[in-house]
């Protein structure tokens, strides 16, 4: 009876995470397709409007709903390290060749500095990381399982290709491994510690002839256990919407539609295409 009532405990405590058998967060519970949904939500601001206003407003907020993912800070940041060094670069290009407007601080040929670039190239770099933000926050908890089982059975995809993109999906984690084994390999015979630039691309085009391979027996075994059928497949797992998927919708919608009336009362709204 004991064990019963600590089970029904449980139950009622929450979702549980899959990989640590904690107790999940708030967004465990929404539905894959739906986070697909949402990330295409989340950025029709950003798509629609080139400016400061929107962009930090839509950080902002999503950077609030933090604790419904379940991630810490430290992790995200470590995450959008990559972006954070890209971003600069998309934004240079705005500086140095966007429509000039305002006070002139430099030109040479059709370089051109001026009040305009610069905040067209601020606007960009934070357009950039608040495209990416939102990919980070809903997917850093997804399983690939449960990916595969929405993709199939609340979008209909055909089972082939969900399966297909599971298989890849899996392995990808094995590219660090080899990546890893081949450093300390090389390590061990004294080759890792000099030529950094002719290291990395050699071990890169080892990895990738790793991948081929791997990549050709994977569609070989998988064929041979009847994946590429016609045969309509069944799942092991239920995948299904639920009014938490609704509320989830109706959270992006109202950040959507607060970072646009952020801009529009700030009269920085700025459409893409003027």
């Amino acid at each position: 009876m004991s064990a019963v009532r600590a089970g029904a405990a449980r139950a009622d405590a929450g979702p549980v995470d899959a990989v640590d058998g904690s107790r999940g967060a708030w967004l465990d519970g929404v539905n894959p397709v739906t986070k697909i949904v949402l990330a295409l939500l989340l950025s029709v601001p950003l798509f629609a409007s080139i400016d400061i206003t929107s962009a930090l407003a839509a950080i902002a907020l999503q950077l609030a709903c933090l604790p419904l993912t379940g991630l810490a800070l430290a992790t995200v940041l470590k995450r959008m390290l990559p972006i954070l060094l890209f971003a600069p670069v998309a934004g240079v290009s705005m500086l140095l060749y966007a429509e000039p407007g305002g006070t002139v601080y430099w030109s040479f040929w059709y370089a051109t500095v001026s009040d305009d670039s610069i905040v067209l190239a601020v606007a960009v770099c934070l357009r950039v990381l608040a495209l990416a933000l939102p990919t980070i926050l809903l997917f850093g908890r997804t399983d690939p399982t449960a990916l595969a089982d929405a993709l199939a059975q609340v979008a209909k995809l055909p089972s082939r290709f969900v399966l297909g993109v599971l298989a890849g999906t899996r392995t990808l984690g094995l590219f660090l491994d080899d990546w890893r084994s081949m450093q300390l390999a090389r390590r061990a015979r004294g080759v890792g510690d000099t030529g950094a630039i002719r290291r990395f691309f050699s071990m890169a085009f080892v990895l990738l002839v790793f991948a081929v391979r791997r990549g050709t027996k994977l569609a070989m075994a998988m064929e041979a256990r009847g994946f590429g059928s016609g045969i309509p497949r069944t799942w092991a797992r239920e995948s299904r919407l639920h009014p938490r998927d609704l509320v989830a919708l109706l959270g992006g919608t109202a950040i959507m539609a607060l970072a646009i009336g952020a801009a529009v009362a700030a009269g920085t709204f700025r459409f893409v295409w003027s």
